[in-house]
């Protein structure tokens, strides 16, 4: 077996003849970022042969002088029967990523958004009990004295307890005088006891809320006892080294050792999260009883190991869109193994649980007549427009630059992320604000929004997203055909390295604004109505909670209408699945609108494309449906 070398790291691993470089690094522990999920599109997995031969067929990507200093694609080179050494650049192995608690604000998970009491109702649950002594003749096992202890506190239901259980009950009620706490799962025909505790514990039973998205994982800790939020964590999904967006990663899960990697590094993500708020809040894992996860489609099939590759394929099937209860020792995460998982419901191939869980936070849940449109915007935007008497939805993809992926110098919104750019009209000249007002280490999702709206208005891009190479500026550079802009000078960053972004990432951005208006106007025009005829515009996501409504009209990410009309739900995946962990009545009606909606493909609808194609542009090719932005141009 040849032997693998990877350099500066000096790891080594014997690998079969025919072996992938880019897998004969995961076996020595390397991990090389593959944003294209592996297919050979995105060329950054590119590696050094420094001695050996190799079976490389990466040559259509790669630049003259790559080529010439024996660059190849890890992802589409495999080892022959001789040794070789790879170097690999710095900036293709993966460092171990950082926890961003400012991902989520408290703050969005708001009563008011409740209805008027609803049923506080956990799935899963614990009550205190005083189980009288057995009496001679009585004819009651410690199951049965249990079972009729229970009863008065809970609806007319057969009880079912687990093996775990029956095994310490004896012991259990006789050490502590029959004081014990119960631990209850209510499904519909039964409760099931999955944990007795000696005394009183019914004060220390914890829930967690969880979305997984495809860039980024969050998690709430909800003190059951109290219905109260008590610890927040999110991080980026490990699942990024294997695909940015959602494609890449069921392209990259094609084989089953793949498809496996991408549960496990859902999981890792998952469980370090839960980790982190239960030492937060001094919580043991079993504690936690309750589990609600939200996440679009594929994801859940990942975290299950369920294969994806069906959802890209026509017809476009999953193999399911409503998840059983899973025991949480079945999944994988890091809560009391007996606990049931409640994993939120789907409605079509790229519309998921994260969607049907993020309406609970509108108007498009109540019993209105007045329509409203939802658009979730993340590296898949999906848009929902109805009332009480219709719903209907798609998704488009997006990609990541919203969330900071797929830009050179772009971040998520975290401390030191650049928000708001001003340009100079004159010089060209970038004066930027960051979240927490400390030196720049990147621009996210709401910095790039406003910084395309003022090259902009400013004139130094044109409506193609080109630079303006007609008069001169510092912050302009020509290489080749492209032109690049420095937001930042690398001697004004925290990270000594300037901020650059270049056109076709400016081009990355306009694509995906395109892709969200035009997906909106379509489905409006499926129903017969324009955007003035909308009363509420819920914008939920990753970044939506700080979006600049003036600058996303002028580059044409959403509709031009009068400010009030636009309300920002944040992360609303995550407030929904807090909403369903605590209520009976949320999850009913969780499971009524997954019913009601209607999905449509927008790849059946020729006019998609030719809206998408309008939209290319900013704010649009016809300025007529931007008449404020139209207003601000003749000013100029």
């Amino acid at each position: 077996m040849p032997v693998v070398t990877f350099q500066p790291s000096g790891k080594s691993v014997s690998v079969d003849p025919g072996t992938e470089l880019l897998d004969a690094a995961k076996l020595a522990n390397i991990e090389i970022a593959t944003p294209c999920g592996g297919k050979g599109t995105c060329g950054k997995c590119l590696v050094r042969i420094l001695s050996g031969e190799v079976e490389s067929n990466s040559t259509e990507i790669l630049s003259e002088t790559e080529e010439k200093n024996a660059h190849v694609q890890a992802c589409r080179t495999k080892v022959l029967d001789i040794p070789v050494t790879a170097g690999i650049p710095e900036q293709v192995e993966i460092k171990e990523g950082i926890s961003t608690d400012g991902f989520i604000d408290a703050s969005l998970i708001r009563k008011e958004l409740f209805p008027k009491s609803p049923q506080l109702a956990p799935l899963a649950f614990k009550l205190y009990v005083e189980v009288p002594e057995p009496k001679p003749e009585d004819g009651f096992s410690d199951v049965d004295r249990l079972t009729r202890s229970l009863q008065p506190e809970c609806s007319k239901k057969e009880f079912v307890y687990s093996l775990s259980v029956i095994r310490s009950l004896a012991d259990m009620l006789r050490d502590n005088h029959g004081k014990v706490t119960a631990t209850l799962i209510s499904l519909p025909e039964q409760y099931t006891v999955i944990d007795v505790e000696p005394g009183d514990s019914t004060s220390r039973q914890y829930g967690i809320a969880i979305d997984i998205g495809t860039t980024t994982v969050s998690v709430l800790l909800i003190d059951q006892s109290i219905d109260k939020i008590i610890a927040i964590r999110a991080d980026y999904n490990a699942q990024i080294k294997c695909g940015l967006d959602i494609i890449s990663r069921i392209n990259y899960a094609n084989r089953a050792d793949r498809l496996e990697e991408l549960r496990l590094l859902a999981l890792k993500t998952m469980n370090k999260l839960i980790n982190q708020v239960s030492d937060d809040s001094n919580v043991r894992s079993e504690e936690i009883i309750n589990a609600v996860i939200s996440g679009n489609t594929t994801m859940i099939h990942l975290l299950l190991g369920i294969n994806p590759e069906y959802i890209r394929l026509d017809p476009y099937t999953p193999t399911l869109f409503e998840v059983p209860y899973l025991p949480a020792i079945e999944i994988g995460i890091d809560i009391n193994p007996d606990s049931l998982v409640y994993i939120s419901p789907a409605v079509g191939s790229y519309v998921g649980g994260d969607i049907t869980a993020g309406l609970l936070c509108t108007d498009l849940s109540t019993d209105t007549d007045q329509i409203n449109l939802f658009i979730d915007i993340g590296t898949n935007g999906e848009i929902v427009v109805g009332n009480s008497e219709f719903l209907m939805t798609c998704a488009c993809s997006a990609g990541p630059a919203f969330e900071g992926g797929g830009i050179e110098g772009g971040m998520r919104a975290a401390l030191g992320a650049i928000e708001h750019v001003e340009v100079d009209e004159t010089t060209g000249s970038a004066i930027c604000s960051t979240i927490g007002d400390v030196p720049p280490g990147g621009i996210c999702g709401t910095g790039m929004i406003s910084l395309l709206a003022n090259l902009f208005l400013s004139g130094w891009i044109d409506p193609a997203g080109k630079l303006n190479r007609t008069k001169e500026s510092s912050n302009i550079t020509l290489s080749s055909r492209q032109a690049f802009y420095t937001i930042v000078p690398a001697e004004e960053t925290s990270t000594s390295k300037p901020i650059i972004i270049s056109e076709s990432e400016i081009a990355n951005i306009i694509r995906a604004k395109a892709a969200i208006y035009s997906a909106c106007c379509l489905m409006l025009d499926q129903v017969g109505i324009g955007f003035n005829d909308i009363v509420n515009v819920y914008i939920a996501g990753g970044f939506g909670r700080y979006l600049d409504l003036q600058a996303s009209t002028i580059i044409g990410l959403i509709p031009d209408l009068p400010p009030e009309k636009f309300q920002f739900i944040g992360n609303a995946s995550l407030i929904g699945s807090y909403m369903i962990l605590i209520s009976r009545e949320f999850r009913k009606k969780q499971l009524s609108l997954t019913k009601r909606m209607t999905y449509i493909d927008l790849s059946k609808y020729p006019d998609f494309m030719d809206q998408y194609t309008a939209a290319q542009f900013l704010p649009h090719t016809d300025l007529s449906y931007f008449p404020t932005v139209q207003a601000m141009m003749k000013k100029k």
